[in-house]
């Protein structure tokens, strides 16, 4: 962690003015359309998974892979993904991911069967890995700490924010045509940005390799990931206490504490075990994964809701969910201006309590249509929570942190995030399940939406947790605002300098 007393000095060519040069301009607009990709292929996918459902014959269990293949790829391999970055430029690694991703993109809406639709979407949850984490890092070494990078990371959250809403529009036209149109469309876009990025993004330097490149951390640490995802994801369909997933869990226990026992003793861990010393950091780890997490899980259900329920159609649904993503991208631009007044724990804790506000809302629907009263409060209270919420849990987690490290601590941060999303997603979905969802015929609509509500009720419990987890973080940010003196420590793999997070430190 960097403190008062070590300060690196800012990248050549990074952002240390007021105003940036074109260039500058271009490199942040090329990585947001990578982040622009992801939440576009997000929320295209969620509105098109009935029809997905009705074409190639799949269940809700098989349905929940089309999303959970994708996280499954994107969470085990972030932590190899954000060192990667780190080890063999985060230029280099950026662009080959999005290459892969444009492939992908193009095969899914090739495929002709469920299991090869599955495959795409975990090809491409797997380049992401590799593009978040590289293109995260990128900014927070090209932008200096503070009102610099708040601005640029504001700025890069507000694309997810128009990715997710123009995902929608765009799904709910393009599925009317076919659901493969909004596989095939993030293609293009990706290769266009790969172009724009060959030129645009500069060359970065690679961390000093000589310690090696931590292989067997890097084993243990993507087969745990990998493995917990799929456990977690194939659980509610095998069964939470049968011996397959009980013996995937012993795995993965195994395999964790094997890559913990390696990053303990590597010279050049795979991931240095003391970020998460910092309760700062663990705040910020803890509430991404309880933030997505529980999105991910409404809007599963709400799309099933209004498909399967009210009969509303895919562009109506889209239409439905666009005021959240409008209100996203209307407001995110400004987030760094926010976060710089009242620091990122307040912001956090404020866009907690909307987000479970939301979901409380949205547990008062019924079989009757009831968009004014119900949807769009929700959705409205949902957006505002998302545009506190995402941009002040990248900034938390990536402040302070040294350059050669950004690529692993964007990395975890987006492990929380989608190990988050495909734990809470499978939960929420075996709670449907068991409430017989599964094979409802039209003439029990009534049971169908009685085994929504247990569903939205564990969402609403995933956020008022995270709401607590951040509570905690309020009392030292009041601290954190009072001049004290620093702490300097010494790293544990001996061969650098460390500073503990101050007692002073900024959120």
């Amino acid at each position: 962690m960097t403190s008062p007393l070590n300060v690196p000095s800012p990248a050549v060519g990074s952002a240390t003015e007021d105003r940036w040069s074109p260039r500058l301009w271009g490199t942040l607009l090329v990585l947001c359309a990578a982040m622009f990709l992801d939440a576009l292929d997000v929320s295209m996918v969620g509105v098109a998974l009935p029809s997905i459902a009705t074409d190639l014959g799949l269940s809700t269990a098989t349905l929940q892979w089309i999303v959970s293949g994708y996280i499954l790829g994107y969470g085990g391999l972030l932590l190899l993904g954000g060192r990667a970055a780190d080890l063999l430029g985060r230029r280099r690694v950026f662009l080959i991911a999005l290459a892969v991703f444009a492939l992908a993109s193009l095969l899914g809406g090739l495929v002709d069967s469920g299991p090869l639709l599955i495959a795409s979407r975990f090809i491409k949850g797997l380049s992401a890995a590799f593009t978040a984490p590289a293109g995260l890092s990128i900014i927070t070494t090209t932008f200096k700490e503070g009102t610099q990078r708040n601005r640029a990371l504001s700025i890069y959250t507000t694309c997810a924010a128009t990715g997710f809403s123009m995902g929608l529009v765009l799904s709910g036209v393009l599925t009317e045509l076919s659901w493969r149109w909004t596989m095939l469309l993030p293609a293009p876009i990706a290769l266009v940005a790969l172009v724009a990025g060959v030129r645009l993004i500069p060359h970065s330097d690679r961390d000093d390799t000589r310690a090696g490149y931590d292989v067997p951390g890097a084993v243990t640490g993507t087969g745990a990931m990998l493995l917990l995802v799929f456990t977690v994801v194939q659980a509610p369909e095998a069964g939470w206490t049968s011996a397959r997933t009980l013996l995937s869990f012993l795995a993965t226990a195994i395999l964790l504490a094997a890559f913990v026992t390696i990053e303990r003793r590597s010279t050049a861990p795979l991931l240095r075990l003391g970020v998460l010393r910092s309760g700062t950091q663990l705040r910020a780890q803890l509430g991404a994964a309880a933030f997505f997490g529980s999105y991910v899980a409404f809007q599963f259900i709400a799309t099933q809701y209004m498909q399967s329920l009210l009969g509303w159609s895919a562009l109506q649904t889209a239409l439905a969910f666009l005021p959240a993503g409008v209100l996203v991208a209307l407001s995110s631009t400004r987030i760094g201006d926010v976060v710089d007044r009242f620091g990122t724990p307040r912001v956090i804790a404020t866009g907690f309590t909307l987000l479970v506000v939301a979901y409380a809302i949205f547990l008062q629907v019924d079989l009757t249509p009831r968009y004014a009263a119900v949807v769009l409060p929700s959705m409205l209270f949902l957006g505002a929570a998302c545009a506190l919420t995402f941009p002040s849990l990248n900034i938390q987690a990536t402040n302070g942190v040294d350059d050669d490290e950004q690529g692993m601590v964007s990395g975890l941060l987006n492990t929380s995030i989608q190990v988050g999303g495909a734990i809470f997603l499978a939960v929420v979905t075996a709670v449907i399940t068991a409430g017989g969802h599964e094979g409802a015929s039209a003439a029990s609509e009534q049971a169908v939406l009685d085994s929504f509500r247990p569903g939205l009720v564990v969402v609403t419990a995933i956020a008022l947790a995270g709401l607590l987890i951040t509570l905690t973080g309020l009392r030292g940010d009041r601290r954190a605002r009072a001049p004290q003196p620093s702490v300097v420590v010494a790293k544990s793999s001996g061969t650098r300098t460390e500073t503990a997070e101050p007692v002073g430190v900024r959120d």
